[in-house]
């Protein structure tokens, strides 16, 4: 990610998170559990109320970790910035809701189901729903699924560590993005 864009993250998250007080003047901070279950997936969300039935997103995945010896090497490496918006159709950070983001994945998957190895760049929107279980008034568990579109830049090796480039290219994509078992604070 180049210079130009880390600063346009920075400044759109912090624009999450400074939002001044509209209606239910809340703020939470979101783990999700399935990421850490994806080879280690470090993460963190954080969501702005700004009306009653809307809030304002913004997320980050890191994945520095690579698991085995070279011969037998997995990985999940990554880092993913994203921003957008939920639509809670009671009230915010309870019941269903459903979402729009847009996102960027910086990725290098490799070893897991074969030994080839893809990395790239990502970018592209996507829509999830899901449901938040208030458990009290300030802890939450939150289910969902998401998915996304974009154009993806990628190149292909023969596994993780000899660097034989089997294929390169661009192309539009269509895949699964998140699955949501998260516990979130609201402050």
């Amino acid at each position: 990610m180049n210079d130009s864009m880390k600063r346009m993250l920075m400044l759109l998250v912090w624009a999450v998170l400074s939002c001044g007080p509209a209606f239910a003047q809340k703020t939470a901070v979101t783990l999700n559990m399935a990421d850490y279950m994806m080879l280690g997936t470090l993460n963190v969300g954080a969501g702005v109320s700004v009306a009653r039935h809307w809030t304002l997103e913004a997320a980050a995945k890191y994945n520095p970790f690579s698991y085995g010896p070279e011969e037998n090497r997995m990985q999940n490496r990554q880092q993913v910035y994203n921003a957008g918006v939920r639509y809670w159709p009671w009230h915010v950070f309870s019941g269903w809701w459903i979402s729009a983001k847009a996102q960027y994945q910086e990725y290098n998957h490799g070893g897991v189901f074969s030994r080839e190895t893809r990395e790239g760049d990502r970018v592209g929107a996507g829509l999830g729903a899901g449901y938040t279980y208030m458990v009290n008034r300030r802890l939450n568990l939150e289910f969902g699924l998401s998915g996304w579109a974009g154009w993806d830049r990628y190149a292909v090796y023969e596994c993780p560590v000899c660097g034989f480039t089997l294929e390169r290219g661009q192309k539009v994509f269509f895949l699964p993005n998140e699955l949501v078992l998260a516990l979130t604070y609201v402050f």
